[in-house]
């Protein structure tokens, strides 16, 4: 059982601009409800009052990330401005009667969302939302965990992490470098005028495949699911890769002065290979995977690393099927990923975003999503899989004094066929998979996982 013990309003410590914010595109299609994320740290006798170092760092790089302290509001169309009003975040101090050993491997199950600040997304107006939200729980073992709840209206993965550690940084007493402060001017992801009409037709967009014979998802999402966490040691990942490189030659893909395919091809490949083969589909039955990717170094001129904000768009693989998936090596699944992170040039990601500037009204984009917040649930599920990854994200730095986490991972994972592919701990190459499947399936998904290495 988790007893929240008190809470606080964390205030910049300076006066901040009093201004209101552009969002981008970006922005706009993602929800407006609040990404969980949880950081697990082992027991740490030094450090007394954890809570009072949080609130005082809080305050302090609340300064620099300002927007952060505001609160969004409508303005029409579905779109979304940040009121920069120092109204402050939420850090929330709270007790569990279990140890850290309770909550064996941390995978987002129902028990970890006691972990994650609960917020009521029904019952309040979007103008009275924090947009951060954190909650400090401490074991009864003494060990730590900090929840964080973040409006994904206003960060992804990268300035979500980068805000986090650089949070952390002030909070074990170090100083912030000029080159780690966040870059806020979201504008530079703007249309260009006069707005150029979309080049390309955006099936990202699209609604994905159903089950044959299927006219909507009702009746997959009323199947029970279940949650696993998988590792992959760096020695299986190495031989996942090598496997798809080797196949690529029977499968006559490129040729071998082609660059090898990248962990994410790979791995992203492999999930949905299994998933594929778990489900046992009709070898007609189409499906597909989609994902979003980080932007930043495929814009001419890329945007500044430390941009803080949505810098992701998204992409889709080509419709396969499953016999197809099934027959084939994993090299097939993987070109697949490979050939969707293809299409995301330059040319692609304006015109994406001028599709978006081109919407009267950019909720049923920002509803494709799932999200609470949103008018209508997307599905991601069977017949179809939505990968996200987190590999490349530096998750185990936020050391806010009491040593790194032994465990960075999603706070939640409400649908069929969501997975994320993230870091393991140790930074020794291995990798953890979180992913929701319909409970039917899940365990057919870990023996395909691990036997097919």
């Amino acid at each position: 059982m988790v007893t929240i013990t008190s809470s606080y309003t964390v205030l910049p410590n300076e006066a901040t601009p009093n201004i209101p914010v552009w969002l981008s595109e970006s922005d706009q299609i993602n929800p407006w409800s609040h990404a969980p994320s949880i950081y697990v740290y082992k027991p740490n006798l030094l450090i007394s009052k954890p809570i009072e170092r949080m609130k005082s760092s809080l305050s302090n790089i609340l300064v620099h990330y300002y927007p952060l302290a505001g609160r969004l509001r409508w303005i029409g169309g579905g779109r979304l401005q940040v009121d920069c009003n120092a109204k402050g975040v939420q850090l929330l101090e709270a007790e569990s009667t279990k140890e850290m050993a309770d909550y064996g491997d941390f995978k987002p199950t129902e028990a970890i969302t006691d972990l994650v600040p609960k917020i009521d997304l029904h019952s309040n107006p979007i103008e009275d939302l924090p947009l951060l939200v954190v909650q400090l729980t401490r074991f009864s073992c003494g060990g730590l965990c900090v929840g964080v709840a973040i409006s994904h209206t206003m960060v992804d993965g990268l300035a979500a992490i980068h805000f986090i550690n650089s949070w952390a940084k002030l909070a074990r007493g170090d100083e912030l470098d000029k080159k780690e402060l966040p870059f806020l001017d979201r504008t530079v992801l703007k249309s260009f005028e006069p707005l150029i009409p979309p080049r390309f037709e955006h099936k990202e967009f699209n609604d994905m495949p159903l089950i044959l014979g299927c006219s909507n998802t009702v009746f997959e999402r009323k199947k029970e699911t279940i949650v696993a966490l998988l590792s992959l040691t760096k020695e299986q990942v190495e031989k996942l890769k090598e496997k798809a490189n080797q196949g690529r030659s029977s499968m006559g893909i490129g040729s071998r002065s082609q660059r090898p395919y990248s962990r994410y091809e790979v791995i992203a490949g492999h999930i949905w290979r299994c998933a594929t083969k778990a489900r046992l589909g009709d070898d007609h039955q189409p499906t597909v995977v989609r994902f979003t990717a980080d932007i930043r170094s495929r814009l001419k001129p890329s945007l500044p690393a430390n941009y803080f904000g949505n810098a992701i768009l998204r992409t889709v693989t080509q419709t396969r099927f499953v016999g197809d998936i099934v027959s084939n090596p994993l090299s097939y699944s993987a070109q697949s990923i490979r050939e969707a992170i293809g299409t995301m040039t330059e040319e692609y990601l304006r015109s994406q975003l001028d599709f978006i500037t081109n919407q009267e009204d950019v909720d049923w984009l920002r509803a494709s999503f799932h999200s609470l917040g949103c008018t209508k649930q997307p599905f991601f599920g069977n017949p179809n899989m939505s990968i996200g990854s987190w590999m490349s994200l530096p998750v185990y730095e936020a050391d806010f004094g009491w040593g790194k986490p032994i465990y960075m991972g999603p706070g939640s994972l409400n649908a069929d066929g969501k997975s994320f592919i993230m870091p393991g701990p140790g930074n020794n190459g291995s990798l953890l998979i979180a992913l929701r499947l319909q409970t039917q399936h899940m365990e057919a998904f870990k023996m395909f996982f691990y036997d097919d290495i």
